[in-house]
């Protein structure tokens, strides 16, 4: 698989010219071994289109989840556009799903605003939301605030929610519980899936590995969202955690667009626990607290 790489900022962003759209690298360009996103060539699942790859690094799909429509095999080269301003990743169209994929990516104030885009190519409405999926490299953490938040004076209503899979089990020792924060560990010794979803806050998600901490923020925007209210989800089993976030639900009409932005950062921290006070210091200097 040929894969270009870009040096955007400090950072160096990887996109293969085989599949997609995607980004298969995401690293320091003062460390470039250090993939921050894992590469799973071997994870297959059946379609009734043919054998879907999962790849490994980051992808944009619909939401809600469905096969065979989610697993639309995306194994075709792609166009990708190189401007001064941004590099633009165009997928191929869709048309079973009535929709086209593009993911386009830039410097915003030192870090990476990554733009999702979906269009719809078909002839009447759809209805879904903008997913996308970012495979770690195994062997860290995932770190998931879920800080109180007042909705009402005399704190009678609840202000937070988890959403679980029929395959998740409470008592899976990769999930970590703090005060303020979920912890999700990948590990490659437990085969069996893992899955939880919420409503974040504040806005920000990040998985730690090999020393540094992956960032990536969303904008919050009001409305309804995915999977009983969820704009971040994590999934991990023995080969790879994927971090997830989601937009809400749009009717998109044809020719029309759903987009959903990410903000990407990553950070050199040295070695961590899954710890609330030591991951309190680190994003009160980076300015993620609020």
């Amino acid at each position: 698989m040929e894969i270009k790489n870009f040096e955007i900022g400090d950072f160096i962003i990887g996109i293969p010219k085989d599949i997609g759209p995607r980004i298969l690298k995401f690293s320091l360009k003062k460390s470039p071994e250090k993939n921050v996103f894992g590469i799973v060539p071997d994870f297959v699942i059946e379609t009734e289109e043919g054998k879907w790859h999962i790849f490994g690094g980051h992808r944009v799909w619909t939401s809600p989840e469905a096969n065979p429509r989610s697993y639309s095999l995306d194994d075709k080269p792609v166009k990708i556009e190189e401007r001064k301003e941004y590099i633009k990743i165009y997928g191929n169209p869709e048309i079973q799903n009535s929709v086209q994929k593009e993911i386009e990516v830039k410097n915003k104030n030192g870090e990476i605003e990554v733009n999702h885009i979906i269009k719809n190519i078909g002839r009447w409405p759809i209805k879904f939301s903008c997913w996308c999926l970012s495979v770690m490299k195994k062997g860290g953490f995932a770190i998931i605030p879920l800080k109180p938040k007042k909705v009402d004076k005399e704190g009678l209503l609840p202000d937070r929610r988890i959403t679980l899979w029929q395959y998740t089990k409470l008592a899976d020792k990769r999930m970590m519980l703090d005060n303020n924060y979920i912890f999700v560990k990948q590990d490659e010794k437990i085969k069996e899936p893992f899955k939880i979803g919420l409503m974040i806050n504040p806005n920000w998600a990040g998985y730690y590995v090999d020393g540094q901490i992956f960032i990536k923020k969303t904008i919050p925007i009001e409305g309804e969202y995915p999977d009983f209210g969820c704009n971040v989800e994590v999934f991990t089993n023995s080969e790879f955690l994927e971090l997830e976030t989601l937009s809400p639900f749009k009717i998109v009409e044809p020719q029309d667009y759903i987009e959903h932005k990410e903000i990407w950062n990553l950070i050199e921290v040295g070695k961590i626990k899954p710890d609330e006070k030591e991951i309190e210091k680190i994003i009160g200097a980076c300015g993620l607290n609020g």
